[in-house]
């Protein structure tokens, strides 16, 4: 299972992803097999580790981590180290710790198979039952989820070139070290070495998992050449339909997506709200911001009559919250809404992209935390959004829109609600209690006024000002 040991350090693989910037960059892909590489998904999954995995990392045996093999769709071979103390051993494949049960016993080749990626593994649920609660695996991926969860949206190391003409451009880790915690540890600490024909990468990443997963992340990028679209926490995730767009699906469910909508916390101190949509064409998004506190894909509705889905489990879909460790100074979130008819495809893409290029030949840093949970980690103290509706009005003259808050005890008297529209006008604005104790309804309708598409804008103000969170979201015709 081990090969070679070698010296490591945090300086050692810094030191290796600048050298490695220095030389042209190399596809590794052709170091999988064919037969792997078009096995399908059923005999994918019938490659199991076997009865000596998952192997404990730590002395008291808290956390332990199995490798994944390379086939069907993961095509990017890695390298997988042990690392205790300054020295790194190498995990290399042994036939006899791996099952191949059927389809894969016929189809999978002799010889030596690649490593696509790991997972890590903990006492998160209950006592003596080893939960998954973060996995890497796929170009730059990585998953996590919290006590109660089950995994829905993916994390990336690093998104370069979304949505340009040119297509997009997936770095990949190349290499993982993997460290063995001390004593009494609460955290697991795995390094990175990313590639691509843009950058190389040193990555730490630390997980601590909980009822809260959470993930540091600190990166130093070493550009082969200037990048000026790129994307930083980037994360990907899936919207097919709620009740924003349900009559355009024949389903027996309520709603299906792993993300409701994308919310931030800006630098200025003001609280958005973007529902998420599954538009009939590409839709484009970008929230501008100076040193912005946080965002994240949040899914907020949190009950199984949500879904009605007993196999999928939208409702325990874990939500991502980004913490900016450090002044990220100007910039925008930026949101990609992609149209889709299947659950299968992940449609939504947002990361932060700064103003300034990433230039070639000049080492790059930053550092963010993850929070991954059922709740975003930062939320309003004030109003906030629990619902977003959208049809005809009663004489299928305009769009109607009704959006509820959640009042979290702001009294509805004194309040006001003010409509914003790049285009056309609202009218017919009105807001009430709802049956349901502490949470208003709003409702207005657009008057397009022959408009394609139109920026909208949704506030609740008090006599102090403005209250909670800003309702935004972009109607196309």
């Amino acid at each position: 299972m081990f090969g070679e040991t070698v010296p490591f350090s945090r300086a050692r693989l810094a030191a290796a992803a600048r050298a490695l910037s220095e030389q042209p960059f190399q596809d590794r892909r052709g170091e999988v097999s064919d037969e792997l590489t078009a096995m399908g998904y059923d005999a994918y999954r019938a490659m199991q580790p076997g009865p000596d995995w998952p192997m404990p990392l730590s002395p008291a045996n808290r956390f332990y981590f199995d490798p994944l093999l390379a086939g069907f769709v993961y095509n990017q071979p890695v390298d997988l180290w042990y690392v205790n103390g300054d020295q790194a051993q190498r995990i290399i494949f042994d036939r006899e710790m791996f099952v191949f049960r059927p389809p894969a016993a016929t189809v999978v080749p002799e010889g030596n198979i690649p490593f696509s990626g790991f997972r890590l593994r903990s006492e998160l649920n209950q006592p003596g039952v080893l939960d998954e609660f973060a996995v890497f695996q796929g170009a730059s991926y990585f998953r996590a989820v919290g006590a109660g969860e089950n995994y829905g949206l993916s994390a990336r190391g690093l998104a370069i070139n979304t949505g340009r003409p040119t297509g997009e451009e997936f770095p990949v880790f190349r290499s993982f070290w993997i460290e063995r915690p001390p004593e009494g540890a609460k955290a697991v600490v795995v390094h990175a070495l990313l590639d691509s024909p843009s950058t190389t990468g040193a990555y730490r990443i630390t997980i601590r998992p909980g009822d809260a997963t959470v993930t540091d992340v600190e990166l130093t990028l070493f550009p082969r050449t200037d990048i000026k679209t790129v994307g930083f926490a980037p994360f990907s995730s899936m919207f097919l339909f709620d009740a924003i767009n349900r009559h355009a699906f024949d389903d027996y469910r309520d709603a299906v997506h792993d993300s409701g909508g994308l919310s931030i916390f800006t630098g200025a101190g003001e609280w958005l709200w973007r529902p998420i949509m599954n538009p009939q064409r590409l839709q484009v998004s970008a929230f501008v911001d100076s040193t912005p506190r946080g965002f994240g894909l949040v899914q907020r509705k949190r009950h199984y009559s949500d879904y009605q889905d007993a196999e999928a489990r939208y409702e325990t879909r874990p939500t991502a919250w980004v913490e900016p460790i450090g002044d990220w100074g100007g910039g925008a979130v930026v949101l990609f809404e992609i149209p889709t008819e299947n659950e299968t495809n992940d449609n939504i893409v947002t990361y932060w992209q700064p103003n300034q290029p990433i230039i070639a030949g000049e080492p790059f840093s930053l550092t963010y935390r993850i929070h991954w949970d059922s709740a975003a980690a930062a939320v309003t103290q004030g109003p906030r959004v629990i619902a977003t509706r959208q049809g005809q009005n009663f004489h299928g003259t305009r769009r109607l829109f009704v959006i509820d808050f959640a009042m979290n005890g702001q009294p509805i008297d004194g309040i006001s609600v003010d409509v914003e529209c790049s285009a056309g006008k609202a009218v017919n604005i009105t807001f009430y209690p709802t049956p349901e104790p502490d949470v208003l309804r709003t409702s207005f309708e657009l008057d397009t006024d022959g408009a394609e598409s139109s920026e909208l804008r949704l506030t609740l103000n008090t006599p102090q000002g403005p209250a909670g969170e800003r309702w935004v979201f972009r109607w196309t015709s």
